[in-house]
């Protein structure tokens, strides 16, 4: 053993700053605690959520801190949230009758079923195909409905309506806004919804922008779920989604429902709309 002092000349090192760096050394992380409770929440959601959200899912467990000191710490740990990717277009042309845009890009309402969005996404998998159909209500961005099919045939869009309309009470008619395609251009969805009383609302012509809810929601769906995980199956995979839409409607929150998850947000007391 060599003597403390020795070695401080040797490595010309002040005796001050070798104990001010042993005492760095072993003090307790400042942010050990909360690097915990960081990890605990990215764990719980698969890698889903960003600094944002989890910030958010923190102040709901009370504890009051930065989002810039979350972002610093989840860069330190390696926690990125997942990637979104492109999604699947169904434009075919002009087969029936198109709808004029009734929304306008004014995607938010004042209460529950005044305004839905729609589409349809592809998922490829082993040289199978799965297709996904969903409405979405704009009030606070909830799943009403959903059908998987192997095919992206009219009966995929059809049974989706069933279980919609299901929700609805009998004065309720939202508006119904998708793109141009081919779907929603048939006859036969086009007579379901003047039926049931629902105005038809539809993108222009290859503008995304015009349905960016139900675009948003596949780039999450697939970030999420499809890209972070294996499936072996199509019927895996079709379970696996019905599971993701209950845990996004329940449980995954939105920060502009004021940090909750859509249907904890719809069945508030005395709701304000999101801002």
């Amino acid at each position: 053993m060599h003597p403390l002092e020795g070695l401080l000349e040797l490595a010309q090192l002040p005796r001050s700053t070798f104990y001010y760096r042993h005492k760095a050394a072993t003090r307790p992380e400042r942010h050990a605690a909360l690097k915990q409770a960081i990890k605990a929440i990215f764990d719980n959601h698969k890698g889903r959520y960003g600094y944002r959200r989890v910030t958010a899912q923190l102040r709901q467990l009370g504890q009051h801190v930065n989002h810039k000191t979350v972002q610093s710490l989840m860069v330190g740990m390696g926690l990125k949230s997942l990637v979104r990717p492109k999604k699947y277009r169904s434009y075919r042309g002009e087969v029936g009758r198109t709808a004029p845009d009734l929304l306008q890009r004014k995607f938010s309402a004042d209460r529950a079923n005044r305004k839905w969005v729609t589409d349809v996404t592809e998922f490829s998998l082993a040289g199978d195909k799965l297709y996904l159909s969903p409405i979405m209500d704009l009030y606070n961005g909830e799943i009403v409905a959903f059908e998987t099919a192997r095919r992206p045939r009219f009966k995929l869009v059809d049974n989706m309506l069933t279980k919609a309309f299901a929700r609805l009470d009998e004065d309720e008619r939202p508006i119904l806004h998708s793109d141009q395609g081919w779907q929603y251009q048939m006859a036969a969805f086009q007579r379901r919804l003047k039926a049931r009383g629902l105005p038809q609302s539809m993108s222009r012509k290859g503008n995304c922008l015009d349905n960016a809810p139900m675009e948003s929601f596949f780039a999450i769906l697939k970030s999420e779920l499809f890209h972070s995980e294996r499936f072996e199956t199509v019927q895996s995979l079709d379970t696996a989604i019905e599971h993701y839409i209950d845990y996004y409607n329940h449980r995954r929150i939105k920060l502009k429902l004021k940090g909750l998850a859509p249907v904890q947000y719809r069945n508030q007391p005395l709701n304000l709309p999101a801002q």
